[in-house]
């Protein structure tokens, strides 16, 4: 991994051992300063040893201190000339004008779909649409908000005659999972991995042969060790925002990535499918006046 690299360690810091979360947690502080820094230098700011940074280094993909160096120079330069710092991470205060309010909102999820997009490996996303397009059923599992994201891939699903159901209830999604096989997919969707509805499900359809895949932004949780494939996602929060629903945000922009490639790997179909749906609808919206 050489980017997204200050997304991934603090959408990931919580579930890391404490010695290692406190290497994070100096990087998250200050970036352009732990680009700088010797490994020497930064094991003694987050007291620990060199050997522990490594091991943090190695946890996220590097080869070492130097690759992560490299990234977090990188990204720190990029974020600097996007001009991202004056909104991203500053809190909203009850007397601040609606217009600050909605740049820092605007600079957050520019942020969160940028650290989404240089996280997500397309390589797993081509494993995921090739899996879809071959798969008979493709069950879709998500709780609450991550319901509706699940409940609206389904629907662009459907819309290019792929086979999507979605699952919000945990009877529905067991009994559904239970009837898949080999060749079928479940996507399971969560935001911190950890849904106990969404885990029971996907591992109910991993038992039957079907593919599993998780999409979480967390990927050391229970949910993605129990997937056969994992998609990251990144989550930023700003005041008043609940983890959850800024998650989803990047939850719709992975799964978009998906469909993309499904729709690119089906083109003639996918194109036949949207006339005879829009024609299908025509009659329903109303003319100009």
């Amino acid at each position: 991994m050489t980017s997204g690299a200050l997304g991934r360690v603090e959408t990931e810091l919580p579930g890391l051992p404490e010695a290692l979360r406190r290497v994070g947690e100096v990087i998250l502080g200050d970036p352009a300063e732990a680009a700088r820094s010797t490994i020497i230098a930064l094991a003694e700011r987050a007291g620990s040893s060199p050997a522990t940074v490594t091991r943090f280094c190695r946890a996220f993909g590097f080869s070492g201190y130097a690759e992560l160096r490299v990234a977090l120079a990188t990204e720190t330069g990029r974020a600097a000339q996007a001009g991202w710092g004056a909104g991203v991470g500053h809190e909203i205060g009850p007397d601040d004008p609606l217009d600050r309010v909605i740049q820092v909102m605007a600079a957050a999820d520019s942020r969160l779909v940028q650290d989404t997009a240089a996280q997500l490996d397309p390589a797993v996303v081509a494993r995921v649409a090739d899996a879809i397009v071959a798969a008979p059923r493709v069950l879709l599992v998500g709780v609450s908000t991550s319901g509706n994201v699940a409940t609206m891939f389904e629907g662009r699903l459907r819309r290019i005659g792929i086979p999507g159901y979605g699952a919000g209830d945990a009877h529905v999604a067991l009994s559904e999972a239970a009837l898949l096989k080999q060749g079928d997919v479940a996507v399971g969707i969560s935001h911190r991995g950890r849904t106990r509805e969404v885990m029971e499900a996907l591992a109910e359809a991993g038992g039957h042969g079907a593919m599993t895949v998780a999409v979480t932004s967390f990927a050391r949780s229970p949910l993605a060790e129990l997937a056969d494939l994992v998609l990251t996602t990144a989550s930023r929060e700003t005041t008043f925002r609940l983890g959850g629903l800024a998650a989803v945000h990047s939850q719709l922009f992975v799964l978009d990535a998906v469909y993309a490639a499904v729709a690119q790997r089906t083109y003639e179909r996918t194109n036949e499918a949207f006339e005879r749906t829009m024609s299908a609808v025509e009659s329903h919206r109303v003319e100009r006046g």
